[in-house]
């Protein structure tokens, strides 16, 4: 009769403390966050830092995915996410264009969603009432990354041939994305329109990836070597693939002798390395953890059924819906 006794007070004893547990995590906020991929140095900043914005919060868990660039496996992941019943959807979308698919599933389910990088059309994030998007503004990076550009080729011998042109190759990160778009023709317009002329060799759109970038610098100096002035990349990872092939062929290895100036934008820490020892001219600072931070505060809010804005001091640009995280040089 004791032994009975004795296991079914633990088995009482056990029960509650499971409930209880379960409770507690039952309470908490679960909001669900997609990333396009997780291997994207950039990226992956700004992962680490809404799961550091998680663990100082009690209130929240996070169900983070890595969508590893497949639109499909993010759509089948926004399915699950909304079966378990998230509060409310952080999505670094794949393919900009299924935005509004997304949009759709989030409205269906009732769930808020902040959309973030990778900017949707503003219309079609318009169709949804409780849809955000926090971001940069496109152009900004290239406008600053001309200014670095500019003093670069006006104070430096950079002109090879010596024709008054800057002769240059582009690295763009996708065919399609706005900020790609946007990075590959501000950064040349707007030194256009300072006055600097300019010649394109190459471009090439390496997906934002290392390696494609790696591949395409070796290609260009088989070709255009005794051409090439400058190296223009739309972000860190891929200036640093370029640099790699550079390096192979005798180029930016940091010891006073030939030297292709080489720019990217996000400052990554191995960027911020790569120039500190002279292998790279300039980067612009995406900042990681101010977006990170701006989504997370944005995505809680709503999740608790209160203005995305409530509390905090961001304020959206002249869309109504959009929060900008501005650039910074580094060089």
């Amino acid at each position: 009769m004791k032994k009975s006794l004795v296991v079914l007070l633990t088995i009482v004893i056990l029960t509650t403390i499971v409930t209880g547990c379960s409770s507690k995590e039952s309470d908490k906020l679960k909001i669900g966050v997609l990333i396009y991929k997780y291997d994207d140095t950039y990226i992956s900043t700004v992962r680490q830092a809404l799961e550091a914005e998680s663990e100082k919060d009690p209130e929240v868990t996070l169900l983070m995915n890595d969508s590893q660039n497949d639109q499909s496996k993010q759509n089948d992941q926004i399915d699950i996410l909304i079966e378990k019943g998230v509060d409310a959807l952080v999505v670094n979308i794949v393919d900009i264009g299924a935005a509004s698919a997304v949009i759709d599933k989030a409205k269906a389910a009732d769930i808020p969603v902040v959309f973030f990088n990778r900017e949707p059309d503003t219309e079609v994030l318009n169709t949804y009432e409780k849809a955000r998007f926090v971001g940069t503004k496109p152009e900004e990076a290239g406008i600053i990354k001309r200014e670095m550009m500019a003093e670069v080729w006006e104070s430096g011998d950079y002109d090879r041939n010596g024709d008054g042109i800057m002769q240059y190759v582009m690295l763009k990160g996708d065919a399609d994305n706005p900020e790609a778009i946007a990075r590959t023709e501000y950064s040349v317009k707007t030194l256009n329109e300072k006055g600097i002329k300019t010649e394109e060799i190459g471009l090439q759109v390496a997906n934002w990836d290392n390696e494609k970038a790696n591949q395409a610098m070796e290609s260009w100096l088989g070709k255009y070597e005794d051409k090439i002035e400058f190296v223009i990349a739309n972000n860190d990872g891929m200036a640093s693939g370029a640099i790699s092939a550079l390096q192979n062929a005798g180029y930016n290895k940091g010891d006073g002798g030939k030297y292709i100036p080489v720019f990217g934008v996000d400052a990554t820490d191995e960027a911020k390395s790569l120039i500190e020892k002279g292998v790279m001219t300039g980067t612009v600072k995406q900042d990681g953890e101010g977006m990170a931070k701006a989504v997370y505060a944005l995505v809680v809010n709503a999740a608790k059924g209160k203005d995305f804005l409530d509390g905090t001091d961001y304020e959206y640009d002249e869309t109504g819906i959009s929060v900008r995280i501005p650039y910074q040089p580094y060089k």
